[in-house]
């Protein structure tokens, strides 16, 4: 049985790997094993920091929550537990964009809390 070295796939496989490779520095761009541990590693990194992206706006939102807030005499945890209890059903993202954006409504949002833990 005749030999095949498979020059074509393998020609293949490196570009894609040293077209994901562009943009590195030194030899992680064109020397081959250095590519591909780069690559590799680089597609590790973007998997788990696409799960740690919405870790670190959560956190975000909830710091502008908590400024805002305070503000206002309250605590973070006072303030949406007075919301749940208030019945308002609104997600971190947007009451922090309100706390940046519009600082009066949540002022009526932190009144709304107030009331319904009776403080």
């Amino acid at each position: 049985m005749p030999r095949v070295k498979g020059g074509m796939s393998t020609l293949k496989r490196k570009k894609k790997y040293f077209k994901q490779a562009k943009g590195y520095r030194l030899g992680k761009n064109n020397l081959w094993r250095h590519v591909v541990e780069q690559v590799e590693k680089g597609l590790q990194y973007a998997y788990r920091d696409r799960k740690q992206k919405k870790r670190d706006f959560r956190a975000l939102w909830i710091q502008r929550i908590n400024a805002a807030a305070r503000l206002y005499d309250m605590s973070y945890s006072k303030f949406i537990s007075g919301l749940k209890k208030a019945g308002v059903i609104i997600n971190r993202k947007m009451l922090a964009e309100i706390a940046l954006k519009d600082i009066e409504t949540f002022g009526k949002l932190v009144e709304k809390a107030k009331e319904a833990i009776g403080s």
